[in-house]
């Protein structure tokens, strides 16, 4: 959590200085385990936009994530990721090499035959993928063991 927060939580439970804010701002600033674990976001800003799913498993983001150096265990490198717009639900699987029949299949499988055919299927860099991301580097002990931490980061 950032400064500010902290100090809210500290007062939440009884605590109080005047430069309480200021201090817990800098406190974070200089914390190590602070500045690995926070949820910085370093892409310039853009404006936002809603989109609108009629029903839910009907518009799918479909995005993939790698060259993954090094490799995992498995010689995995790539990772395909797939979000419903309506749930919020994700879909992912990890290659070795990703190709246009690997894709094909990924979408047979983990969503026409679970979920039948989406009404639209998009690419665009969800956000899903920055998400997997972060989850994948706070819960593996080994770099090259991501690829079986994937189901635990969804």
């Amino acid at each position: 959590m950032n400064g500010r927060m902290l100090a809210k939580k500290i007062m939440r439970l009884g605590f109080y200085w005047i430069t309480m804010e200021v201090d817990y701002i800098e406190h974070v600033k200089k914390c190590h385990q602070c500045q690995i674990h926070s949820n910085l976001n370093h892409l310039p800003q853009k404006e936002l936009y809603n989109m609108m799913s009629p029903w839910p498993f009907s518009v799918w983001g479909i995005n993939n994530i790698g060259k993954i150096t090094p490799k995992a265990s498995n010689e995995h490198e790539f990772i395909l990721v797939a979000i419903d717009y309506f749930t919020k639900w994700v879909e992912v699987a990890s290659f070795s090499i990703l190709k246009a029949k690997h894709v094909a299949r990924f979408i047979e499988s983990n969503i026409i035959c679970r979920y039948r055919v989406p009404h639209e299927s998009i690419s665009d860099k969800e956000s899903a993928n920055k998400n997997v991301k972060v989850i994948l580097e706070k819960t593996i002990e080994r770099y090259r063991d991501w690829a079986d931490k994937l189901p635990f980061a969804l």
